[in-house]
């Protein structure tokens, strides 16, 4: 009875750490990285320097009330800044949007004529297993290194204990 118990928080802690290691992989990206979602950031060459994969987030930081952020739903959308055509809006000044397929999202400020003054970034997000790579220090690459490598060794460790589970 005891053994079962053992295997069964064994199996359990295994499972849990598979788990969080896929969620410790994934990457924040800060759009705009330390000067965040304003109007003096070069989002074209912010994301140039990015790789964004499916499971990734995007952390948008702004101040709430003099900016937003909307996902516009076509690449015609984002060219011409039809903030109308949006999918979503969010202002609360540090949002959240994970990147859950492969595929193109636009993004623009909401506020009027914001868009047309640059603010606005296109993310194009791939399937693969290579890391993610955030840009720059304040884009939370020094976070996600360390955080890659903790999983990587807690992923190691759980798949050597595995066979512990037998010898009970």
């Amino acid at each position: 009875m005891a053994a079962t118990i053992l295997k069964n928080t064994i199996f359990s802690v295994l499972l849990f750490v598979a788990c969080m290691t896929k969620e410790a992989l994934a990457a924040q990206h800060v759009v705009g990285g330390s000067q965040g979602w304003e109007e003096s950031t070069d989002f074209n060459s912010w994301a140039s320097g990015q790789k964004f994969k499916v499971g990734d987030q995007l952390v948008f930081k702004y101040t709430s009330g003099l900016h937003s952020v909307i996902e516009l739903a076509s690449e015609s959308a984002y060219k011409n800044c039809d903030i109308g055509s949006a999918l979503d809006s969010k202002n609360s000044g540090s949002d959240v949007v994970k990147l859950n397929k492969a595929g193109t999202r636009y993004f623009a400020c909401g506020t009027l004529g914001h868009c047309n003054q640059g603010m606005k970034v296109k993310i194009t997000t791939i399937t693969g297993n290579a890391p993610s790579s955030p840009a720059s220090p304040s884009s939370s690459t020094s976070d996600a290194s360390a955080s890659r490598s903790f999983a990587s060794i807690v992923l190691a460790v759980a798949l050597l204990a595995t066979p512990l589970i037998y010898l009970f």
